[in-house]
């Protein structure tokens, strides 16, 4: 075959139901480590759910490789599918615990705001980040991690959560809001993230 690297997503998924393995070797290595990343930032931290997730994931995409639409973008189709297992896991969690994750239908997504993001890195802000994220619904949750943390387009979020874009900008908008308050005293990290999340919808 021919330079796997140099094949789109959908190529590969295209491969992978002709069951060429080298390509579906190709779409883990590209995925496996922001699937984790996002199973991280949505399932409370915890690592090695993160990882079983991710396996989870692409286990039915091996096992059911034509259950992808060829003619969706691939980014957006894995993401609701990742979307909908946290979705579940909320559910058990909140069965089993009696957590207050308010579930609701229709959710997640994000995009491009990475010098804001450079901002998140500061360890203490980023702590009491996680805290304030865990207490919000899990739609803004699942926003909000896909904009700044997945670097998810506007369109992508709302391609993923099957919602319209004004939706997602409402969304992020009001959350950061949201935050801005539980976070006082991070206040000018959340304003740069706000400035740059109103010029995208202006």
């Amino acid at each position: 075959m021919g330079n796997y690297s140099s094949y789109t997503d959908n190529e590969l998924m295209q491969s992978i139901v002709d069951k060429d393995t080298r390509a579906f070797s190709e779409l883990y290595d590209r995925y496996n480590g922001v699937l984790v990343s996002y199973f991280y930032k949505m399932l409370w931290q915890d690592k090695e759910k993160a990882q079983d997730f991710m396996q989870d994931l692409f286990t039915k995409i091996v096992e059911k490789p034509t259950s992808f639409d060829l003619k969706r973008s691939f980014k957006t189709w894995m993401f609701s599918v990742a979307n909908n297992m946290c979705k579940n896991e909320y559910r058990k969690q909140s069965i089993r615990k009696n957590t207050s994750y308010d579930v609701e239908e229709g959710y997640q997504v994000k995009d491009t705001a990475m010098d804001a993001m450079d901002k998140l890195q500061d360890s203490q802000f980023s702590e009491k980040l996680t805290v304030e994220l865990d207490k919000l619904e899990e739609k803004q949750k699942s926003t909000f991690v896909m904009r700044y943390f997945q670097d998810m387009s506007i369109k992508e979020i709302a391609e993923t959560l099957d919602v319209s874009e004004g939706t997602v900008k409402s969304r992020l908008f009001y959350t950061l809001k949201k935050l801005t308050v539980s976070l006082k005293d991070f206040a000018p990290q959340l304003i740069k993230m706000l400035i740059i999340l109103i010029s995208i919808i202006h």
